[in-house]
């Protein structure tokens, strides 16, 4: 029987608290086929995209997008959190649960009309990829589509992402 991506995540059932269902990725990582499948399976879900460039946000979009870039021949941008990057920059604040976050992206990393695809190992709540979205488009580019690992339907980030082109490998319907 083939594997499936979700053969390879680790469930922690009370991880942080009680109630909650940890779905750990390093499992995935750890394991060669494992780590493969996903890219694999990521990239399906870009199967006749026309698009110019890779995006991931700090710090697990960096592992999965940028072998999709690699693999797709593409180039590969940064989100990466306040104050990480070298040159200048274009910012984006969002709300968390408690308090607040910002990411930045250089100014030169996306050039005007290019179509981007955003590259993210969850969606929960959205508010991570929806402020890498704005960037984006800040700098004239165009978000063609958002692809996740996985997707924890019950915190509705999919919702929060309404007016983009979402899509994940993995769907579990609970936080």
């Amino acid at each position: 029987m083939r594997k499936t991506v979700e053969d390879y995540i680790t469930t922690i059932p009370d991880y942080p608290e009680p109630g909650i269902m940890f779905r750990d990725i390093t499992s995935v990582l750890q394991d060669a086929e494992g780590f493969h499948l996903a890219i694999d399976e990521m990239i399906r879900l870009l199967d006749g995209l026309d698009f110019d460039v890779v995006c991931g946000a700090e710090s697990r979009g960096f592992v999965f997008g940028a072998p999709i870039a690699y693999a797709l021949g593409k180039p590969f941008v940064l989100v990466r959190k306040a104050g990480k990057l070298p040159r200048e920059t274009v910012r984006q604040s969002y709300e968390l649960e408690y308090g607040q976050a910002t990411v930045e992206m250089h100014t030169d990393s996306i050039r005007p009309g290019q179509r981007v695809v955003l590259v993210d190992d969850l969606i929960a709540t959205g508010g991570t990829i929806e402020a890498s979205a704005k960037l984006v488009e800040r700098l004239g580019g165009q978000v063609s589509k958002i692809i996740f690992l996985m997707e924890l339907a019950g915190l509705k980030g999919r919702e929060r992402l309404a007016r983009y082109d979402v899509d994940s490998v993995v769907i579990y319907p609970g936080k």
